[in-house]
């Protein structure tokens, strides 16, 4: 009767595998070494080649491109009336506003942005003209202006009457914000937008004194900031979590060498990854630079599992080359199905809304491919060299990895009854906060921690209320780019819902020039005096459409934005006017970050069904597939929890988090379930399996989570704050996924009695 202890012989590989047949690649590599050594060393050098044309894209239309009816509504608004999401906005404070020669610093200010080489247009005091009595336009803002008087008697004479400047004046005369229409054209070339804030950054700093304060912020500048915070991420989560993988290695491994061969592959499986995606893709964009940091620490973790099972054979007596085909054939067809079940976590998001995220999908699915393929080619290659070369194993590994097996042996053996128990009813209950937790999107959450773009949107809301636009397109009958009398009719019935919902004065549009035209002057004049590029912010050049902007602060709760906007499209509708959209930039942000969380949350939940499938196949066995949904649930739903407990609810990277983080906690239960199955077939009774188990998996399972989480944790320190609770969630998930296996897992087992005693053909 067998023990159930390994046994080295029978050389050949099986014709079924749980990973079916994925690891015929290392077989592959094993019989023609050679040949496989050269194409990834031409495929390795490809990838080098792309990696120093990494560039990352910091354009969140991008991430929301086709995520539904807010999106689709948008690209309707450029169409007609051009790009908005790259306005920039210049907030000038002083405390000493009404002194004339301040007024003219401010002056000369608007005119240096208007004549900037970047800009297409200005919204301003100073460079709004209003309709004179001989028929021509005068400056709203007088020039050569004598006293404080006469300065505070225009300013707050425009901010009172004007509707534009009502929302550019502050109250108290204490600062005014410009606004900067940018050539999109330009900032479409190669690095156009980093260029033109670069140089509006320079041009303020020329004004910035003691009693001015200029300062930047809008769109553009904010993609910026994402943009390089993205880059300095980049580089932090691969050659930190890198460094610290290493460590680890070396630290469980109590070997130089060891930890350099546990290393290598991963560093391999970083740079195809990131050669792949530049390949595919062309760049990266903020969501697509975490699969950098994934592979790595996925790489790392099976990585371990082949060093750990590799050395243990090779301690154990096995000739070094022989132990390295034994090792291909007890780890690569779990790492094969591993590959898969995570795999499918990132496929299921390809069919979510939103081009961003099917972006994601995808590059998680070709990450995970590239770091399986380095796996079952680098890994058996470098080891053949390492021994080549001369490298002994360490005989022990680290006390780290091994000391908590026996206590966890101990406490299945022990209470695994109550432990059974106890994670059947936390699991039950934990669904409570599950379908508590709600969908919600915080605009500010894409921008750095300590933006000051932000802080200075943050001003401009407590000055003015906000300047955040929201449109309504509204189609015209009489094609009139004047403004027919039936046509101003109806946009001025649009006006006043709006403006009766987000507040008298934080609207502007062809209709609201009210005290002009009750001077005499006809719309004629009045879109004369603005000019023709203002004018085409109000009704497009055929007079087919008309625009309505309100005013809304920057900063501004998902649930309150969309309840206003349902409540416009609604009384829009009631009122009759048929065609009127509600769009905007923030709009398509926020509707579409809430329905792609809906979308992704489905995903997860068919990720789910579809892995616990894949197990129960891959093993030939339902009950394998069934023992598995409980610790590989809990994780996800112990992460929601933390979720539902601080208050950070389903952001878009959190139900990412969940989704990445399930697949890759799998990886650690097929790799129980494989070595438990394998001691069964070797003739190890029920418990006998669970301990030899645990003996043989559980300090490779440590290492591994070890690793992920320490490598993982680099991204808790990103800037950007939802990559940061991405890695906060992923760590969260492991460590909850190692209880699991280590004790809920095995006592689920022996609890389980005759219902597994079956399993591998044996029935003791």
């Amino acid at each position: 009767m067998s023990d159930g202890r390994d046994s080295h012989k029978g050389g050949s590989f099986p014709k079924w595998s749980i990973g079916f047949g994925l690891e015929k690649v290392a077989y592959l590599t094993l019989r023609f070494p050679r040949i496989i050594g050269i194409a990834a060393l031409l495929f390795t050098i490809l990838c080098g080649y792309q990696v120093t044309r990494v560039s990352v894209d910091g354009d969140l239309m991008r991430v929301f491109s086709d995520s539904g009816e807010q999106f689709d509504r948008y690209q309707k608004l450029t169409e007609a009336f051009g790009t908005f999401e790259e306005d920039a906005y210049v907030l000038v404070n002083s405390p000493d506003l009404t002194n004339p020669e301040v007024i003219e610093r401010m002056r000369d200010l608007a005119f240096d942005l208007e004549l900037s080489d970047w800009a297409v247009g200005t919204m301003t005091p100073f460079t709004l003209r209003k309709p004179s009595a001989d028929g021509g336009t005068v400056p709203a803002v007088p020039e050569d202006m004598a006293t404080r008087a006469e300065v505070a008697e225009v300013m707050t004479d425009l901010r009172n009457n004007d509707p534009i400047m009502r929302n550019l004046i502050v109250e108290d005369l204490s600062g005014v914000v410009m606004i900067l229409f940018p050539d999109v054209e330009k900032l479409r070339e190669p690095g156009g937008t980093k260029a033109m804030i670069t140089d509006l950054r320079e041009l303020i700093a020329d004004y910035n004194s003691g009693d001015l304060t200029v300062q930047l912020t809008g769109p553009p500048v904010w993609s910026t900031e994402l943009l390089e915070s993205t880059v300095a991420d980049q580089a932090m989560f691969s050659i930190v979590g890198f460094l610290i993988g290493a460590a680890i290695s070396l630290f469980t491994l109590r070997s130089f060498w060891g930890a350099v061969l546990a290393t290598f592959t991963p560093a391999i499986a970083v740079l195809w990854v990131i050669g792949a995606v530049m390949l595919i893709f062309g760049s990266f964009s903020f969501l697509t630079n975490i699969i950098v940091t994934l592979v790595l620490v996925v790489a790392f973790a099976e990585s371990m599992y082949f060093t750990f099972t590799w050395l243990r054979l090779w301690n154990d007596g096995l000739d070094p080359y022989e132990a390295i085909d034994e090792a291909v054939r007890r780890v690569l067809p779990a790492a094969a199905l591993t590959s898969l079940t995570t795999m499918v976590s990132f496929g299921t998001l390809i069919v979510t809304q939103g081009r961003g995220i099917e972006e994601f999908g995808l590059s998680g699915v070709l990450g995970v491919a590239m770091a399986f393929l380095t796996f079952a080619t680098i890994m058996p290659l470098t080891m053949r060299l390492a021994i080549r070369l001369g490298y002994r194993p360490p005989r022990k590994m680290s006390i780290a990895v091994t000391a908590p097996i026996p206590l966890a042996r101990s406490i299945t053996r022990r209470f695994y009854k109550p432990i059974a128990a106890f994670g059947l009813v936390l699991a039950l209950l934990l669904l409570v906060p599950h379908f508590l937790l709600q969908p919600q999107f915080s605009f500010e959450d894409f921008l750095p921690r300590n933006s000051q773009a932000l802080a200075t949107a943050n001003s401009i809301d407590d000055g003015v209320g906000g300047v955040a636009p929201v449109y309504v397109r509204i189609p015209l009958a009489d094609n009139d780019p004047n403004l027919s009398d039936a046509d101003f009719e109806r946009v001025k019935q649009v006006q006043d819902i709006v403006e009766g919902i987000v507040g008298q004065g934080k609207v502007i549009s062809g209709a609201s020039m009210l005290q002009y035209a009750e001077a005499g002057f006809s719309r004629e004049d009045i879109f004369n005096a603005v000019g023709p590029f203002m004018k085409r912010r109000f009704v497009t050049d055929d007079g087919s459409q008309a625009l309505i902007t309100a005013f809304l602060p920057t900063i501004m709760e998902s649930d309150d934005l969309e309840r206003m906007v349902n409540e416009m499209d609604t009384q829009i509708a009631a009122a009759g006017v048929e065609g009127a959209e509600v769009a905007g930039y923030r709009l398509m942000t926020t509707f579409a970050s809430t329905g792609i969380i809906h979308s992704i949350r489905n995903s997860l939940i068919a990720a789910i069904v579809i892995n616990i499938f894949l197990i129960g196949l891959a093993f030939r066995s339902w009950r394998l597939g069934l023992l598995s949904i409980v610790p590989n649930m809990l994780p996800i739903l112990g992460t929601e929890l933390y979720l539902y407990v601080s208050g950070a609810g389903l952001q878009l990277t959190t139900v990412i988090a969940l989704t990445v983080a399930f697949g890759i906690a799998v990886d650690d239960t097929i790799h129980f379930l494989f070595t438990y199955k394998r001691q069964r077939e070797a003739g190890a009774s029920h418990p006998e399996a669970c301990d030899l188990t645990l003996e043989r998996v559980g300090p490779a399972l440590i290492a591994t989570t070890l690793i992920i989480c320490a490598g993982t944790s680099v991204v808790m320190f990103s800037t950007l704050p939802p990559v940061a609770l991405f890695g906060t969630l992923t760590v969260i998930t492991l460590i909850v996924a190692l209880i699991g296996d280590l004790l809920l897992l095995p006592s689920l087992l022996l609890a389980g009695g005759r219902f597994f005693q079956s399993i591998g053909g044996n029935k003791k």
